[in-house]
């Protein structure tokens, strides 16, 4: 348990649990996109609504929840952990350094991005996820499950919140952009033959993943 305990709060054992819970949210926010497409159906919510529901219900799913969240806080804790002891090793601060001649903008800004990333995780969990699990929404007439689908409608028809929404979703796709290439190198996977690969994917998935979440309050609000 020692040696378990002196690995995993060592740097390097801090970077391999960034990156493993890293890649692991990376697999949630497929899942997430996927469930949300749902909103984009003609059916006046009803899929989504369906699908929020079991979400909210199942017992596996519940479960899943749980290792989640914890995904967060491990990945959260160990980039702060990690960020203040890079700043305790750096004899010189990034503005007296020229930085920007061997690394990229958001390989030096990854905590403000994710800080940004984490201000907007708890908004969004306030509006939508603790109103689904704990109450606060109308049911669908002559139905037994939650309209969360017209609590959507109408946050997204605030200028401001789909503002936020957006910028996060940038925010998010430079931090995955640096962070998902940077999960492979840490955990020994940097070859070159397929580091370029595993480059191009990351970029391809992060925009991807980021203009498929933006869309929703941009469809929302000058569609519906």
């Amino acid at each position: 348990m020692n040696w378990f305990t002196k690995t995993f709060s060592s740097t390097v054992g801090r970077k391999i649990v960034m990156s493993v819970t890293g890649l692991f949210l990376c697999s949630f926010l497929v899942v997430h996109l996927i469930g949300n497409l749902q909103l984009f159906r003609n059916d006046g919510g009803e899929a989504f609504n369906i699908y929020s529901d079991f979400m909210a219900h199942n017992g596996i799913i519940r479960f899943m929840e749980i290792i989640l969240v914890l995904g967060f806080l491990f990945h959260i804790y160990d980039a702060l952990v990690l960020t203040r002891r890079n700043k305790a090793a750096r004899p010189v601060s990034y503005a007296n350094s020229h930085p920007e001649e061997n690394s990229t903008w958001a390989s030096r800004n990854m905590g403000l991005l994710g800080t940004v990333i984490l201000v907007f995780l708890i908004v969004h969990l306030w509006n939508f996820f603790v109103p689904a699990r704990f109450g606060g929404l109308e049911a669908v007439p002559d139905k037994d499950y939650d309209n969360l689908y017209s609590e959507i409608v109408l946050a997204f028809k605030n200028p401001i919140y789909v503002a936020i929404y957006v910028i996060s979703m940038i925010a998010l796709a430079y931090h995955l952009i640096h962070g998902f290439q940077s999960a492979f190198q840490t955990l020994g996977l940097d070859h070159k033959k397929y580091t370029p690969f595993i480059q191009k994917f990351g970029v391809a998935f992060s925009i991807l993943i980021c203009l498929g979440f933006a869309s929703i309050p941009l469809y929302f609000f000058f569609f519906v």
